[in-house]
């Protein structure tokens, strides 16, 4: 993971300030991601295959998330497994609907 970031990084394009890099890459990944999302609705709901796409678009969007990381000095590897730590603890025995269904219900009451 750390030689992707790097690879990232050089493949990144210099900023005058930081906070046109930044939102250069936090507008990207939205992006991706609606790309992503357009590439799925053609392939399932127009029988148009775009699995391609799919797979192209995740990977734009990995890239975008790796320059989000970088830019704030993360190391993803440890940003993923911060979030399994996360989901192993919220589903210590796989997801159940019923727990998810109580966990929106409790945060819709804070």
């Amino acid at each position: 993971m750390k030689e992707y970031q790097e690879k990232c990084r050089l493949s990144a394009k210099k900023f005058d300030t930081e906070k046109e890099e930044i939102f250069t890459w936090g507008l990207g990944i939205a992006g991706e991601a609606g790309d992503v999302a357009s590439c799925i609705k053609k392939t399932f709901a127009h029988d148009n295959d775009q699995k391609k796409g799919i797979r192209e678009n995740i990977g734009d969007t990995l890239w975008y998330a790796a320059m989000i990381c970088n830019f704030f000095g993360w190391d993803m590897q440890e940003v993923l497994n911060e979030n399994v730590a996360k989901l192993e603890k919220r589903y210590p025995k796989g997801f159940k609907i019923e727990k998810a269904k109580r966990e929106m219900i409790d945060w819709g009451n804070k």
